[in-house]
């Protein structure tokens, strides 16, 4: 049965290669993460309340005021606001120039959001299988002693043999269920702006629905 080299302590050194290989995703992972944090924040991602005030000033009828709090860039609502009412009021009788402006807008920004969120999802898919390859190598290694040994089976050797293996999967596990829901957190903040985004275009060109009277 082969056996893969062993370095003080009893790790293999293959199964070191799968920890360091871990860790290093573990890292990948809570960088990305940090990063996209910041970027929403830089971006200003979820500022609703402030495109709110930009859209009662423009269905309001006042256009200027609507312009100059849009102009401040402080939000990706801002941004599409801007580039949709600056269309409609370069030529007011064409609605769909102004719709498109902000479409445009969009979907710079929502390329923004998205990028890097393939490494959190690298990160997911990739850590269990790593873990699940440092078991399999922990179990070679374990069974290889056990079978190169002249005193029989060591229950304590093979129990340390196979704890070692497992603690590979579960750390595997880990990193990939806490990128996962981190991933997921991100991914439900892009796909609410997107919609927040097909909101405020929709109601600065056709204007407000009004709220539906309760019925009695």
């Amino acid at each position: 049965m082969p056996e893969f080299p062993l370095i003080p302590g009893g790790l293999g050194v293959a199964n070191i290669l799968v920890f360091i290989a871990l860790g290093i995703l573990s890292i990948v992972a809570v960088t990305v993460a940090v990063f996209k944090i910041m970027q929403f924040r830089r971006m200003g991602v979820g500022r609703y309340r402030a495109a709110q005030v930009v859209l009662d000033d423009w269905l309001g009828g006042r256009p200027d005021e609507a312009l100059r709090k849009a102009g401040t860039n402080a939000s990706v609502l801002d941004r599409v606001l801007r580039a949709v009412m600056s269309g409609l009021r370069a030529r007011p009788t064409d609605p769909e120039y102004g719709e498109e402006l902000g479409h445009q807008i969009a979907l710079i920004e929502l390329s923004a959001m998205s990028s890097r969120m393939r490494l959190l999802e690298a990160v997911v898919q990739s850590a269990p299988m790593l873990g699940l390859l440092g078991t399999v190598i922990g179990m070679i290694d374990a069974f290889g002693a056990l079978s190169a040994s002249d005193q029989g089976a060591d229950p304590q050797l093979l129990a340390s043999g196979i704890w070692t293996a497992l603690t590979t999967t579960a750390l595997g596990l880990a990193i990939a269920l806490l990128t996962y829901f981190v991933a997921n957190w991100l991914e439900s903040r892009i796909e609410s702006e997107r919609q927040s985004m097909e909101m405020v275009i929709s109601t600065a060109i056709h204007g407000r629905v009004a709220a539906p009277q309760p019925l009695r």
